[in-house]
């Protein structure tokens, strides 16, 4: 097992991600965690609910491999044709 030497450490927003997972776009589901930020693979557009909104917003044209710090409470399939996203948390 790898030694980790920050593990006593609290995390934060500004901290990097302890936790990443691929995410599916969908209309119906949320995401299983609040995110930190958003990698995406694949560039085009992405539709997201943010943490403390109640509408989702349509970010145009990111490219591949961006890192969006958004925290996002979902991923709207609906407006997204991003792909490979990934979410650190």
């Amino acid at each position: 097992m790898a030694s980790d030497q920050f593990q006593l450490s609290s995390d934060s927003v500004i901290s990097p991600a302890r936790k990443c997972f691929a995410i599916t776009p969908s209309d119906a589901t949320e995401l299983p965690a609040v995110v930190k930020a958003l990698y995406i693979g694949t560039g085009g557009d992405l539709t997201v609910k943010a943490a403390d909104d109640s509408a989702f917003v349509t970010f145009r044209n990111l490219p591949d491999g961006f890192i969006i710090d958004i925290r996002a409470v979902a991923v709207r399939a609906t407006g997204t044709s991003a792909a490979d996203i990934v979410g650190l948390a």
